[in-house]
């Protein structure tokens, strides 16, 4: 049975930056929960940042991979540097992938950990920019697919066409 790492907040879990969830009502979700295909996982929480925290984006909407590169932070509306924390979570995700031999993630779209199409754009303002999370970044570099949340059909798809190629990578 093959394992799908998940965004802990899509089945419930509150953990959030503002305490709160954002339950999916996914079927093919729901139906992967039920066969216990899904790894749950928070890499704000793991990378120690409390709930709830202040929220955070990356600087300059510049994306995961500049934030993994050095060239970039992760900052609150305050100021705070959370780059560590974000980075911290990204590494134990992929741990965390490894160990269950995960090759597809499926992520809450928009996070400065999780965005897989796009992410908040650094001026916490609301707005949007295409980019990667940090985790997002780091888990397709280490070849596991990631996709939103609602993208969840392209996920079941890119896992059967995969999987009839022998394609494990």
């Amino acid at each position: 049975m093959e394992r799908i790492l998940v965004s802990a907040c899509l089945l419930g879990s509150r953990v959030r930056y503002d305490g709160g969830a954002k339950t999916s009502d996914d079927d093919l979700l729901a139906r992967w929960r039920a066969e216990g295909r899904l790894v749950p996982f928070c890499p704000e929480v793991e990378g120690g940042l409390p709930v709830p925290r202040p929220p955070a984006e990356i600087e300059g909407g510049a994306g995961g991979a500049a934030v993994l590169a050095g060239a970039a932070r992760i900052l609150t509306p305050q100021g705070d540097d959370v780059t560590a924390a974000f980075l911290s979570g990204a590494q134990q995700a992929l741990a965390v992938a490894r160990s269950f031999g995960v090759r597809v993630a499926i992520l809450k779209e928009g996070s400065p950990s999780c965005g897989s199409l796009r992410i908040y754009d650094g001026s916490h303002r609301g707005r949007t920019t295409p980019g990667q999370g940090v985790t997002t970044a780091l888990l397709e570099l280490n070849g596991v697919r990631v996709f939103g949340e609602d993208r969840i059909t392209d996920a079941a798809r890119y896992l059967e066409s995969s999987t009839e190629t022998g394609d494990r990578t």
